[in-house]
């Protein structure tokens, strides 16, 4: 329990971090801020003052969980060749789904939906995350490893649309998805459709 006074950085990192660790165990649908206050030994109030409203605290959290997620833009430059760099991001993706389906479902019901996504911190980064897959295809099309008529940004749509679909039962809690095997389908099936023949 944080009961002891915080400076206003450290309050708000404790709060985010019980906030994210409830979203968890509850799932946004019964996630409560009066229940955050209770584990950070804080009042509700307190919890308000630092975020306005429920989705905000959400939102701030799915905001520092991109951050987490963005680890994989310098872990990339030790991969190399087009097939095994897009079969790393794809794989990341899924893994990053299997570790966090309740910030995923978050992300994909609630966020994205949203009126005020569009223009967002958490869209910003969104797009970064995505990009990543666009800037793969980009360096397979000059390396001469993919077709030269190849749009990126519709191989991007492909590849998260893929993921999305393939991951759908794990994230309503019926059945887990073998990682590594939906990885190599989805990048096969991509990287055959664009390879430069």
């Amino acid at each position: 329990m944080t009961t002891a006074r915080q400076a206003p950085e450290a309050r708000t990192a404790s709060i985010m971090a019980v906030a994210r660790e409830l979203l968890r165990e509850v799932g946004y649908e019964h996630f409560l801020p009066s229940e955050v206050a209770r584990r950070c030994g804080i009042s509700e109030g307190l919890v308000y003052r630092y975020f306005p409203t429920k989705r905000h605290l959400l939102n701030r959290v799915a905001e520092d969980w991109f951050e987490d997620i963005l680890s994989l833009e310098p872990e990339l430059e030790h991969v190399h060749g087009s097939y095994a760099r897009l079969r790393y991001v794809i794989a990341h993706d899924l893994e990053v789904v299997r570790k966090e389906p309740a910030l995923t479902r978050y992300l994909c019901l609630e966020l994205r939906p949203a009126a005020g996504y569009r223009g967002s911190r958490a869209q910003e980064l969104n797009r970064r995350f995505t990009s990543i897959v666009q800037q793969v295809i980009t360096e397979g099309i000059a390396a001469g490893d993919f077709r030269s008529d190849v749009d990126p940004r519709l191989v991007r749509d492909m590849v998260f649309g893929a993921i999305e679909y393939r991951t759908w039962g794990f994230l309503r809690g019926e059945s887990p998805f073998p990682l590594h095997e939906t990885a190599d389908q989805i990048t096969d099936l991509i990287y055959r459709s664009i390879t430069a023949r």
